[in-house]
C-alpha cells in the first residue's frame, strides 16, 4: 500500500524560505563587486554629512526654525536619513528595475512562478550598503539625544519605530504606483527617481513650510511632512496630539491599497513583452 501523499505545505511558508535564498543572492552579488560597495557607501555617507553641515550653517545665524532648534532638526535629518536609507536597502533597485522587467520580458518569467509576483518583484535585491548608512543615521539621532539630554522612553522608541515603519510603507507604495506607470510609457526610471528626489522634503521642519496648497500636497496627498516629522517628535517627546500619528498610519495603510489596485489594474492590461 503506498504511502499517503504527505499534505501541503501552506503558501505562506515559502515567503521566509524565499526571501533568505534572495538575501544569500544579493550578498554573493555585493561581494562580488567590493569596490562599487564601498563606493557606494561613502558616497552616501559624505552626502548626510553634507546635509548635517548645511544645517550646521544655517543654525549660524539663528536659534530656532518654526520652533526646532539646532539638535532637535539634526535628529529630523538623521530619521529622514534613516527611512531613506532602510527604504533603499530593500526597495529602491528593485521598484526602479520595474519598467526594464516589463521592457525586457522578465515579468512574463515572474508571473509564471508560483509566488506573489509582487513579493518577489519587491524583494529581489537587497542593497547591505544602505543598512551601514542607516546605522550611521541611529548614531547621528543618539548624538543628537544626548545633546538634548533627553532619554526616550521604550514606549517613545517603539511608537518611533512603528511610525517609522509607516513612513517606509508610504514611500515603497507612492514609487510602486508610479512604477506601474512603465506598464503604460514602458520606461518610468524619471518618474521613479524624481520621486525619490522628493525625499528631501522629508528633512524640513513640519511647521516652517507656510499654509496653503504647498503644505497641504505634501501632507495629504505626497505626506513628506509627515514621514520623518511624526517619528522624529515621537522620539522627542514634543508630540502633543495623536492626530499626526493615526493620520501617518492611515495614510500608508491608504497608498498601499491604492497602488495594489493599480498593480493590479495594470496587470490585467499588460500582454507580455513578446505579443
Amino acid at each position: 500500500m503506498n504511502d499517503p501523499m504527505p499534505p501541503l505545505q501552506p503558501a505562506w511558508r515559502r515567503y521566509p524560505a524565499l526571501f533568505a535564498a534572495l538575501w544569500r543572492n544579493s550578498i554573493t552579488r555585493e561581494m562580488q563587486f567590493k569596490t562599487n560597495f564601498l563606493l557606494w557607501i561613502l558616497v552616501e555617507a559624505l552626502w548626510f554629512a553634507l546635509q548635517l553641515a548645511f544645517m550646521s550653517v544655517v543654525y549660524g545665524h539663528t536659534e530656532s526654525i518654526a520652533g526646532w532648534n539646532r539638535w532637535q532638526v539634526i535628529l529630523l535629518v538623521g530619521c529622514s536619513h534613516f527611512i531613506q536609507q532602510v527604504f533603499t536597502a530593500f526597495f529602491l533597485t528593485n521598484i526602479s528595475d520595474i519598467s526594464e522587467h516589463i521592457r525586457t520580458g522578465r515579468l512574463d518569467f515572474m508571473l509564471l512562478l508560483p509566488v506573489n509576483t509582487r513579493f518577489l518583484i519587491s524583494f529581489r535585491k537587497v542593497d547591505l550598503g544602505a543598512f551601514v548608512n542607516a546605522a550611521s543615521a541611529v548614531g547621528v539621532m543618539v548624538w543628537a539625544l544626548r545633546n538634548l539630554h533627553h532619554t526616550p522612553s521604550p514606549l517613545e522608541i517603539a511608537a518611533f519605530l512603528g511610525l517609522c515603519v509607516a513612513g517606509l510603507i508610504i514611500h515603497y507604495s507612492l514609487m510602486f504606483l508610479l512604477s506601474s506607470a512603465a506598464f503604460w510609457i514602458v520606461r518610468a526610471q524619471g518618474v521613479v527617481w524624481g520621486y525619490y528626489n522628493l525625499f528631501n522634503i522629508a528633512r524640513i521642519p513640519e511647521g516652517a513650510i507656510p499654509q496653503g496648497i504647498y503644505r497641504r500636497v505634501f501632507t495629504f496627498v505626497l505626506p513628506m511632512l509627515l514621514v520623518s516629522n511624526v517619528p522624529a517628535q515621537t522620539l522627542l517627546g514634543t508630540l502633543h496630539s495623536p492626530t499626526h500619528p493615526f493620520l501617518l498610519i492611515g495614510l500608508s495603510l491608504a497608498c498601499f491599497a491604492v497602488s495594489e489596485w493599480v498593480w493590479r489594474l495594470s496587470l490585467r492590461r499588460y500582454s507580455s513583452a513578446s505579443a
